[in-house]
This record gives C-alpha cells, structure tokens and sequence, in this order.
C-alpha cells in the first residue's frame, strides 16, 4: 500500500523539512520506494538534501500539484511509490483549495492510498490554532499525525490541553513526538547540504561528523524509525 504524506504546519521555523527529510531517509534505508516533492520556492530545502528523490512543485498552479497525484498512478503494482510533499510556510490554503476542487481525498480512497496529513508542531500557541484550522478544513477522511518537534522545545503543554487536539484525537490523530538532535551536529549537516546517510558515513572534509556525532545521528535515527513504524506509512 501507498501513501500520500503531506508535511505540514503551515507556520515557518518549526521543521516541516527535517521531518520530511527523517521520512525521506526511512524510506531509503527500508527500501521503499517514494517521490518527494518540495514546496518551498525560497529555500528548496527538502530538494537540496535529496536530491535524485525529490522536485519542486509550485503549489498556486493545479498542473504543478497535479503532478503529486500523477507520480502515484505512473507506477503500478507493488513498485507504486509513496509520497512525500513537504509544503513550505503559507501554503495550506492554495493545497487545500487543489485537494478539495479535485476532490482528491476521493479519488485516494478509491485508489487504496493512505493519506497523512501531519501537522508539525512547536510548543506556541500558533501551532495549536493552526492545528485547529487543519482538522476544521479537512474534517473526517484523512490520517491526522501531529508531531511535537522537540527540537523547537520540550513544553508541549498548551497542545497537550488543548480543545484542538482533543478534536484530533476525536479523528483517530496519531499524535508522536520527535526528538532533537544535538544543535551543532545539526548546522553540520545543513550546512553541507547532504543526506543523513551521507552525514553518518562521511569522514572527511571540513565539515564532516566526528566519530561521537556520527554515533548521536544513528542513535537519533534509530528512535526517529521507532517513531515512524508506528504510523500509517
């Protein structure tokens, strides 16, 4: 079985890509095959660190979006790839206005294909309302997977109380959390614009992982995957 994930959180800075990029390198060390397509018009985020598995798809243009549902049907018995659409800050509107005019939920369930929409989450107040919106727009249909990014901070509390994610959980929400990697690993590997396959296996160069860094980045991976197989993937 397929599934169509779309990384969301509609606000900017609360690691919408990370998680995506986690997502994208699972896949690979799983062997399942997957496309990935990036939102994100200034940075490319998702594209520049896997390059080969992910394109850009400008998200106010529905034969641009229309290209993530036809990768899905491009491929057929069991090589059909998942998706993974890592939508950039603002863009919940004009994905909304594509996914509802096609009636897309539709045409995925009659297809087989799970559909995940994961709201990526801070400890702010804004990720509580927009998490609300989300399930306001979408209702009953699709998995709901919201993702506490401990990397923005530990103090979910405002979520954990919240009228919204108790309307989530109402839908079946998966509701995970996602542990943070030690920060200057982290700048490490943003800054050369690699995979974390390449970050843990590359030895030398400036900016390369030292031995015990390399080893944080397996261990993070490695409850990241925990994480992941919980899910409807």
């Amino acid at each position: 079985m397929s599934s169509l994930n779309f990384i969301g959180g509609e606000k900017g800075g609360v690691g919408k890509s990370v998680v995506a990029r986690v997502l994208a390198q699972y896949f690979i060390d799983n062997e399942l095959p997957f496309t990935g397509f990036d939102t994100d018009r200034s940075h490319t985020t998702f594209t520049r660190f896997y390059q080969g598995y992910a394109s850009p798809v400008i998200v106010d243009r529905f034969e641009s979006l229309d290209a993530i549902a036809q990768a899905l049907v491009d491929h057929t018995g069991e090589t059909t790839p998942s998706i993974i659409v890592d939508l950039a800050a603002q863009t919940a509107s004009p994905v909304a206005r594509w996914i509802k005019e096609s009636d897309l939920l539709t045409l995925m369930a009659e297809m087989g294909i799970t559909v995940n929409l994961w709201h990526i989450a801070d400890p702010g107040k804004d990720s509580v309302d927009l998490l609300d919106r989300l399930i306001e727009t979408y209702g009953e249909g699709p998995n709901y997977i919201v993702v506490k990014n401990e990397g923005r901070g530990t103090d979910f509390s405002q979520l954990d109380h919240s009228e919204a994610l108790q309307k989530a959980l109402s839908k079946g929400a998966h509701v995970v959390s996602l542990g943070q990697l030690h920060e200057s690993s982290m700048r490490k590997i943003d800054r050369q614009d690699t995979s974390f396959w390449a970050a843990v296996h590359q030895t030398s160069g400036p900016e390369a992982l030292g031995l015990l860094e390399r080893q944080r980045v397996k261990s993070w991976l490695k409850k990241s995957y925990e994480t992941l197989r919980t899910l409807p993937l």
